[in-house]
């Protein structure tokens, strides 16, 4: 198989060691997923920059639906400049080896799944670079139920597409033109998005600040990372209020001291409720090596 080929995207992503799809992608649990849609841009930009990943994140896009947050697992596309001998060749081993029918990006919207999002190189083009318009855009948000498309490239039927309620779109730019001129030369391969790159199964979060592809295996960590971030300054803010504490002692290391009376308030309050599942022990333990160096 040449398209969408299930050993190659195990190859590429060897970090992952959990379940996978049917075609080979991770497949991170729908409750990281869920977890993910309460993060911002930057606590899942942070620990991705921190661990060497400087090329995930890309903001120059226009959106349909700016509002709402986009998670989904990524399905990547690579198209490329039309030419006739390639295109020719790319169809036959398609729809005459491999069973795909319609146009390239049919090929691809008619196999998505849920929470699938669409991650598509179309090199910037928009002039007869519009990866969907009404129906095709219509077929994704029927299909991922929650997931939507990454296109650097153009749209159609704009009107049409902004509204389908609950599905979100990024993109470069609209046309009225159908697209051509063009063809596919990767189906969950390796693809670039500006000055990003996403692999199949990566977890792309989407925001009104822009894109950023979270690899498969950092997911659960980039999750719990963003969730402890945002519980500690609830309760920095808390306590900056009430005067416990002073803007020096929250924007440092804090002391054991500290610590434990983050956890005891972290078991009491209402609005850590729904973070319980995380666990403080490692924060607990630096805190205590502190105190006696």
């Amino acid at each position: 198989m040449y398209f969408n080929n299930r050993e190659d995207i195990i190859r590429l992503t060897p970090e992952w060691k959990g379940e996978r799809l049917p075609d080979g992608r991770p497949k991170v649990s729908d409750d990281v997923l869920r977890r993910m849609r309460n993060i911002t841009f930057e606590e899942a930009w942070g620990p991705l920059w921190n661990a060497g990943y400087r090329n995930n994140v890309e903001t120059n896009f226009r959106l349909t639906n700016p509002g709402q947050v986009l998670v989904g697992r990524a399905v990547t596309v690579v198209m490329a400049p039309f030419r006739p001998d390639l295109d020719a060749a790319l169809k036959h081993i398609g729809i005459e080896e491999e069973g795909y029918t319609g146009f390239y990006n049919q090929w691809v919207i008619d196999n998505l799944i849920e929470d699938d999002v669409v991650v598509v190189d179309l090199y910037d083009k928009i002039f007869q670079g519009t990866y969907v318009g009404g129906n095709l855009s219509t077929a994704i948000h029927t299909r991922t139920k929650r997931g939507g498309a990454v296109i650097w490239g153009g749209i159609r039927d704009l009107e049409q597409i902004v509204k389908i309620e609950g599905l979100s779109i990024y993109y470069r730019g609209n046309d009225p033109t159908g697209i051509g001129n063009t063809l596919m030369t990767g189906y969950n391969t390796p693809c670039r998005i500006g000055q990003a790159i996403c692999l199949p199964g990566d977890v792309v979060l989407g925001t009104i600040s822009g894109i950023v592809f979270i690899p498969a295996h950092m997911a659960e960590a980039v999750v719990e990372n963003a969730e402890k971030s945002h519980i500690r300054d609830v309760f920095g803010f808390d306590r900056l209020q009430s005067g416990t504490y002073t803007t020096a002692q929250i924007d440092t290391a804090w002391t054991l001291a500290m610590m434990e009376d983050f956890v005891q308030w972290f078991r009491t309050d209402p609005r850590a409720a729904e973070f319980q599942h995380l666990n403080w022990d490692e924060e607990l333990e630096e805190a205590r090596k502190r105190e006696k160096e």
